[in-house]
């Protein structure tokens, strides 16, 4: 099992390291992960790049696996390597955040959308969410959250710290931009003008590649997303 998850989390943090490399050549991760997927020995699953991974699972088993590898004398790089990268991710997109804010957001209100690790549960372990939140406050920012289960896991975490919203629109109002961490369905297919007409300005930061990039130039947002170009 620790072997499996750790390799699991190897793809995820090899994708999100392709990702980055994509950003900076202008190369568009989704071919990239198309291409990687048609091969029949590395499957389609867990190819796609985000904000890291979290939960009760991947995080411990990685861990297992490198203490076991230390109490052996064994120095397991590749391991030690997916840790840091899964860490950093959720770094790396928030200096975009900053980066578009000509490197101070301080004052600034950000809807969240999504704290689970992962859809469809209200487990917040390790969750990439957290990351993003602490960076941001980090930096003068405060946050309005959502997500559709986690709302209490997140409360009982992070207290007051951040405020919480009833409904995904709801975080929207007053805030400087959108940021999407966690996939879930009803972040798929959103109102967009409903969203312009809540948020002070267009922006969204898009950590999981919910939305087509032609669709959001059509629509005049400015659009952040992971190893793809920015829509400005």
């Amino acid at each position: 099992k620790y072997a499996s998850n750790s390799f699991l989390a190897t793809k995820i943090s090899f994708m999100n390291e392709i990702a980055n490399l994509c950003e900076i050549t202008g190369a568009d991760v989704d071919k990239v992960r198309i291409g990687i997927g048609s091969d029949s020995r590395i499957g389609k699953r867990f190819l796609f790049p985000g904000v890291g991974y979290g939960g009760s699972c991947f995080p411990k088993d990685v861990m297992a696996l490198i203490n076991t590898a230390n109490e052996n004398e064994y120095d397991f790089k590749i391991l030690k390597s997916v840790v840091t990268v899964n860490k950093l991710q959720g770094e790396h997109f928030v200096n975009k955040v900053l980066k578009h804010y000509n490197g101070n957001i301080k004052g600034k209100h950000f809807a969240l959308w999504g704290l689970a690790f992962k859809p469809n549960t209200d487990d917040v372990r390790d969750a990439p969410a957290f990351t993003v939140i602490r960076e941001l406050q980090k930096n003068g920012a405060s946050v309005t959250a959502y997500d559709p289960e986690a709302m209490a896991t997140t409360k009982a975490v992070l207290g007051d710290s951040i405020k919480y919203a009833k409904i995904s629109y709801e975080a929207l109002e007053g805030a400087d931009a959108l940021i999407i961490v966690t996939e879930w369905n009803e972040f798929r297919n959103p109102n967009f003008e409903k969203i312009r007409s809540l948020i002070k300005d267009p922006v969204i930061f898009d950590g999981r590649n919910l939305y087509d990039l032609d669709k959001l130039k059509d629509l005049n947002f400015v659009y952040y997303s992971i190893g793809r170009k920015t829509i400005l």
